[in-house]
């Protein structure tokens, strides 16, 4: 079932208030909630929202925008949010002015993917994950959030949902444009204990990863190893690094993922 706009300001889909001496700055976003079924039984909440205007003949380009660990995308957040999530917010603001409608799926429970949380030896297509994304793919393609290109899909997310954006290109081929890859590395990795595989599928998309470098949750390095693999293999991808970060979203990440997904039309 679907709901109403959480949020309405008229013209305008977000509104920014500045950040002054005395109050955090924010941001916040009109949104739209459809439940998305799992099984017969169960269903997981999907906030969406679609540019302003007109959307193109083919429908507006989208970008699934995958949470965190206990951290559910949220469109309005403040500076002074944990985690410098306020460029999470900040970036679906900038992807709808851009033109790019946003899916936020939430995770199982609301607490993480299970790409790699629900252990080394789990059969990913076993998983409610699995099912419950084919189910989001397939409500995409019957235009149930709206006028969305099929053609043009890209993800995105941070921490569990850094991983999850990977498993887009390991368990969901030939689906996604491009994938940004925040504060996380390949999907089955968890933290320090990372082994990316000496071959990745060749229909990987292309990547760029946003990743602080004084990270301990999830080290840098993790990362690079995956940053390598793509590069061996000629798979188009580049990075950011913010060498005074750790495990957070950070001020380059909005820009740096609109520049990242306009290069793959």
């Amino acid at each position: 079932m679907c709901c109403l706009s959480v949020f309405s300001w008229g013209a305008s889909r977000c509104v920014m208030t500045p950040k002054t001496l005395f109050k955090p700055g924010k941001v916040e976003c009109s949104y739209k909630v459809y439940a998305v079924p799992v099984n017969q039984h169960l269903s997981r909440e999907v906030k969406y929202q679609l540019p302003l205007g007109k959307p193109p003949k083919e429908g507006w380009p989208v970008v699934l925008f995958f949470q965190g660990n206990y951290f559910p995308i949220q469109f309005k957040r403040s500076t002074d949010d944990p985690l410098g999530s306020y460029y999470e917010t900040l970036a679906v603001k900038r992807l709808l002015d851009q033109g790019f409608a946003v899916l936020a799926p939430k995770a199982e429970a609301e607490l993480d993917w299970l790409t790699n949380s629900a252990g080394p030896f789990t059969q990913y297509e076993l998983t409610s994950d699995y099912r419950f994304f084919k189910n989001v793919l397939s409500a995409i393609k019957q235009g149930t959030f709206g006028p969305i290109n099929d053609n043009r899909k890209y993800a995105t997310g941070m921490a569990s949902g850094g991983y999850n954006t990977s498993r887009m290109a390991i368990s969901f081929t030939n689906e996604f444009k491009a994938l940004v890859i925040h504060s996380a590395s390949y999907a089955t990795c968890t933290g320090t204990t990372c082994s990316v595989p000496q071959l990745l599928p060749g229909a990987h998309p292309p990547t760029l990863f946003v990743h602080g470098f004084l990270d301990t949750v999830v080290p840098w390095w993790t990362m690079d190893q995956y940053y390598v693999k793509l590069q061996e293999q000629n798979i188009p991808t580049s990075r950011v690094t913010d060498y005074l970060a750790g495990h957070r979203w950070v001020p380059q990440s909005p820009t740096a993922m609109i520049t990242w997904f306009q290069q793959y039309p």
